[in-house]
């Protein structure tokens, strides 16, 4: 079974996230197909919207650590540049139905969506500085823009969860449904877009982020070298470490570390 399953229906593709026992999590070839995925959609006229959602109980854990480890981004092509590469280029219309947990990276791609709606239960975090890291998918341009540099402090500064209604008051999510109309909810938004004239909603679009496409792209190079300078550093190998053996960091020997070197 793949770990991303399409389907294409009415001018709608469905793509959804299909690891939910890894709370769907993502590896590397994860970010490379749904690149592809999305790649070819732009190109396809017969697909009007993507509605994204997840299988499982949890959205996207983010980045499948054990993965990550094995695979980490390198100067180049690397997977998660591709995507969101990808996702910048995307001109038409993503709707995206979220369950659960979208912490790291699971929220910051949602940053690249039209309308999101989440349940009541759901939680998002942006926990990149616990794990000795930085924000990633253009979020430290994105972010900032929506909420205010203070707000956006307090999310990735602290690290920690926050609800579906706060979400929502911050301009992350388009509304908090119930848990049993969320994926009513995404689909009927879904299908009133793809009845829209679609030179139009391409067109609208386009307007609409062109004033961030810049900004988005500096950002997005920025933060990608300086997460690859810190996942080769002492503090995000002791962190990313910590968190597989389920402990708490030991940061004051990485620290202690710097400072001798």
């Amino acid at each position: 079974m793949s770990d991303i399953l399409i389907e294409r229906a009415d001018g709608i593709l469905r793509v959804q996230l299909n690891r939910p026992v890894q709370k769907n999590a993502m590896t590397s070839a994860m970010y490379t197909n749904l690149a592809d995925i999305l790649n070819e959609a732009d190109k396809d006229d017969a697909i009007r919207v993507v509605l994204w959602h997840s299988t499982g109980n949890v959205f996207c854990a983010g980045n499948d650590i054990v993965d990550f480890l094995k695979n980490p981004p390198t100067p180049g092509a690397f997977p998660q540049g591709l995507l969101m590469d990808a996702f910048v280029k995307f001109e038409k219309p993503i709707v995206a139905a979220v369950q659960g947990g979208a912490i790291g990276g699971g929220t910051t791609m949602l940053t690249h969506c039209d309308f999101i709606y989440a349940v009541e239960s759901a939680k998002f975090q942006l926990p990149f500085i616990n794990l000795a890291l930085v924000p990633e998918f253009g979020s430290s341009f994105s972010i900032p823009a929506r909420v205010g540099h203070l707000r956006a402090a307090e999310l990735y500064l602290l690290g920690e969860p926050f609800t579906a209604a706060r979400a929502a008051e911050l301009g992350l999510v388009t509304s908090v449904v119930p848990d049993a109309d969320l994926l009513t909810t995404a689909t009927a938004t879904a299908q009133k877009l793809a009845a829209k004239p679609s030179g139009a909603l391409l067109a609208s679009k386009r307007l609409l982020k062109q004033p961030s496409i810049g900004p988005l792209n500096v950002a997005i190079k920025i933060e990608s070298q300086e997460f690859m300078e810190r996942v080769g550093g002492p503090e995000a190998k002791e962190a990313l470490s910590a968190f597989l053996e389920k402990r708490p960091p030991n940061l004051n020997k990485t620290r202690t570390s710097v400072t001798a070197e």
